[in-house]
């Protein structure tokens, strides 16, 4: 299983569902591609922050497998 809260599990191209800064009390995710990786550090507790290719900008709740 990947871990949305360690960074080495995350690269840019992959879906993954965010959840944005405005959405954080609610929990609404938001589905993705990654473009960027924010997060410096190789953890972070409520998940790695990254940018889609849209330009949107949250953290990874999901990781969807690739099949």
């Amino acid at each position: 299983m990947m871990n949305p809260q360690n960074r080495s599990d995350i690269k840019p191209g992959i879906s993954v569902d965010i959840v944005l800064k405005a959405d954080q009390r609610t929990g609404k995710t938001t589905s993705g591609t990654v473009k960027d990786i924010l997060t410096n550090s190789s953890f972070h507790p409520h998940g790695i922050k990254v940018r889609l290719t849209d330009g949107r900008v949250g953290r990874v709740k999901t990781i969807h497998q690739e099949s």
